[in-house]
């Protein structure tokens, strides 16, 4: 600058040259106070300016839920890995075991309410809070259950009848058996009754009456070999219950044996969903008269009533049957054992009986129990069932048992208002981003557009639990019914007949809002079609996944990008072929061929499979989340500044958005289940992304890597 300011002239240049004079002292000390003057001013403004831009810069959150949340990603994560050619490794490279994040936060809950059950605390006499401590506290007496043995157990069958293994038996009328089954012990041998949402009344609760739920993993298209292996494994199974209950060898295998013949007849009677639902005989109509003439062998009223009572039942009572010619194959088997095998029918009941009890008795038969399912997930390629802690499991009984006093509970602990008032925050932006979002589409034609903005403005959003959770009172719920006996199994059977009554009575009173189909500790977020509502429960939105204080990056890419997948679930049918008939076909088309060879083009891991065709809604919708996540999160930024992001990560506040996406869907890679409808964590994770444009410029990926291809699709 000085050079440039010696070759400037001023406009006294060229006028004669006039001997200086000196200033006088006042005139020094007026220029020295006004240099010190300017050069405060400078100082103070540098100060300012510098103030400005560091605080409108990335602060790192140094809070304890940050620092925690910084442990999370760096233990999962493998920064050596590059995240333009492996974001998945980048991300989730030292993430251990098959479970995925979604069911360690399921875990942690869990441990939330164990912690809560084993407070130390007084609690009302006869309140739900005392019987649900009490109950969890005999779950977890080991001691009091194995010394009990199988005498509880005993006692059951015997009030059933008994059976001839054990060479004491009455011959009880079929139906009474099948009766005390269903009503007293919410065991369904044949079939499946519940209560459930009429197909065109949504609230109205209608009887179901479904295919029932096997103990082994048959399938129709199963090979022949492994059919037999299965039938072989639980064979063994059904003798060493037997065994465990004193019965004689011969008896038991006999017995034994044509339980398995009748479960075998039963499964080749089942029909396919897909078939049902072709056929248009997913939903029958029927009263309970026009049943009892088609399935005799049921006494069809008399069960029901039983098991659903204080509903009143009539002949006339109008039911939802799902696969009537299943029921009419069944009632002619039970015919036909009634008449020459009245004893091996009963001896059937009793051992499905007793391994829907096994979680409720000693550790013989749990081990037995154990030992089934590993041998079944063998044969069946699946990898083993981890290993579950008493106290889970005894956390699962109780939260099943006692939910309304949990649910409140819960909420209390984990789930405050400023919670509820952040994550609602965050829902609107979202729900705002995709409604921008709808706009942009070039395949929606405008009055499709209009109907689909309509639709996401009347949704309904319930975050975090019920209405009825939030009431203090809920926690002091008393239970009259439950009669917690000197047996863990007599106080298992107490609540299994209490939640029966608990369940019938809710659908007996009229409800103006959603039933919540998840427990607020729950993490599945799910889109009711039915009453066009979406359910976020507080089990959700919490650490690693949610949090106030988290950067707004990280609530965005995890939390946000789930709001926004659920959201385009209420558009799965525009997608599907012939759901849009005003739609630019064409361009619908392209887009959704477009996205299916995008993903097809990643390689996998070796022995991992996905059918691209089975799971392109999900992929859609993983896709268009990520994408609308994004576009509210930058709106976010534009609106507010004070972005803070994680320590020590050398993330920028886009990047970490990212990094929390992928966090999300870490999980090892292993086989794909057939059924899933979601593609591998790995294609959760790189298919999105590689197709976000914005995820390469912030990681400054060349053109051509992995995660930079040189075409993208819009289809969301």
């Amino acid at each position: 600058m000085g050079t440039l300011w010696s070759q400037e002239r001023s406009p006294e240049e060229g006028l004669p040259a006039r001997r200086s004079r000196p200033c006088p002292p006042r005139a020094l000390a007026r220029r020295g106070l006004m240099a010190a003057l300017l050069f405060g001013l400078l100082l103070g403004s540098s100060v300012l300016l510098f103030y400005i831009f560091w605080s409108c810069g990335p602060r790192p959150c140094e809070t304890p839920v940050c620092r925690d949340l910084q442990a999370r990603y760096l233990a999962s994560g493998n920064t050596s890995a590059a995240p333009c050619d492996d974001f998945f490794s980048f991300a989730c490279g030292k993430a251990a075991g098959t479970s995925t994040s979604f069911q360690t936060l399921a875990e942690e809950n869990k441990e939330r309410l164990r912690r809560i059950l084993e407070a130390p605390g007084s609690w009302p006499l006869r309140s739900g809070q005392e019987k649900a401590f009490q109950f969890y506290q005999a779950c977890m007496d080991t001691g009091a259950i194995e010394a009990a043995g199988a005498g509880p157990l005993r006692q059951v069958i015997e009030e059933l009848g008994g059976w001839r293994i054990s060479g004491n038996w009455t011959s009880l009328d079929f139906n009474r058996t099948l009766r005390l089954l269903m009503s007293q012990y919410h065991y369904f041998p044949f079939f499946r009754a519940y209560l459930g949402p009429h197909p065109s009344l949504p609230h109205a609760p209608v009887i179901q009456i479904d295919q029932p739920e096997f103990d082994i993993p048959l399938k129709q298209e199963q090979e022949q070999k492994i059919y037999a292996q299965i039938v072989r494994e639980y064979l063994t199974y059904l003798n060493r219950l037997g065994t465990l209950l004193g019965g004689d060898p011969s008896k038991v295998q006999e017995h034994a044996s044509l339980s398995i013949t009748i479960t075998s007849k039963l499964f080749q009677f089942l029909r396919p969903l897909e078939q049902r639902r072709a056929q248009g005989k997913l939903f029958q109509m029927v009263t309970v008269d026009q049943l009892q003439a088609m399935a005799p062998a049921i006494d069809w009223l008399s069960c029901l009533q039983a098991t659903f009572t204080p509903m009143s039942l009539s002949p006339s009572q109008p039911l939802v049957v799902h696969d009537l010619e299943y029921l009419k194959n069944m009632s002619q088997l039970m015919e036909e054992h009634l008449l020459e095998h009245r004893d091996f029918l009963q001896s059937h009941m009793i051992f499905g009986l007793v391994g829907a009890l096994s979680p409720a008795l000693d550790s013989k038969f749990q081990e037995a129990r154990r030992m089934l399912n590993q041998k079944l997930r063998e044969l069946t390629d699946r990898p083993p069932m981890p290993a579950h802690q008493r106290w889970m499991e005894c956390v699962e009984e109780t939260g099943t048992f006692f939910e309304p006093t949990l649910a409140a509970l819960f909420v209390r602990e984990a789930f405050r208002p400023s919670t509820q008032s952040a994550a609602m925050e965050l829902f609107t932006a979202i729900k705002d981003a995709l409604i921008t979002r709808l706009q942009r589409l070039p395949w929606m034609d405008e009055e499709t557009r209009k109907e689909a903005q309509d639709r996401v403005t009347q949704l309904q959003v319930k975050i975090g639990a019920p209405e009825w959770a939030l009431e203090p009172a809920l926690a002091r719920e008393e239970y009259n019914d439950v009669q917690l006996g000197s047996s863990y199994l007599q106080s298992f059977l107490s609540c299994v007949r209490s939640l029966q009554a608990r369940t019938v009575q809710s659908f007996l009173q009229p409800v103006p809002y959603h039933r919540w189909k998840v427990v607020p500790w729950g993490v599945n977020a799910y889109y009711s079609i039915s009453d066009h509502v979406v359910v976020f429960p507080a089990g959700l939105l919490q650490p690693p996944f949610f949090h106030p204080g988290y950067p707004r990056a990280v609530n965005y890419g995890a939390v946000g990008s789930i709001m926004a997948r659920e959201l385009l679930h209420i558009f799965y049918q525009q997608l599907l072929p012939g759901g849009c008939p005003a739609c630019d076909t064409r361009a619908l088309q392209g887009a959704q061929l477009c996205l299916e060879d995008h993903y097809a083009a990643f390689p996998l891991p070796s022995g991992t499979t996905f059918n691209g065709s089975h799971t392109f809604l999900e992929n859609a919708a993983d896709t268009g989340g990520l994408t609308i996540a994004l576009q509210a999160y930058s709106q976010r930024l534009v609106r507010h500044h004070g972005e803070t992001t994680l320590p020590d990560l050398g993330l920028s506040p886009h990047q970490l958005f990212f990094r929390s996406y992928a966090q999300v869907m870490c999980r090892e890679p292993d086989t794909q289940d057939s059924q899933d409808t979601h593609s591998p964590p790995i294609l959760r994770v790189l298919g999105p992304l590689s197709n976000t444009p914005a995820f390469a410029r912030h990681f400054h990926c060349p053109h051509g890597a992995l995660m930079n291809p040189f075409s993208r699709c819009q289809l969301w």
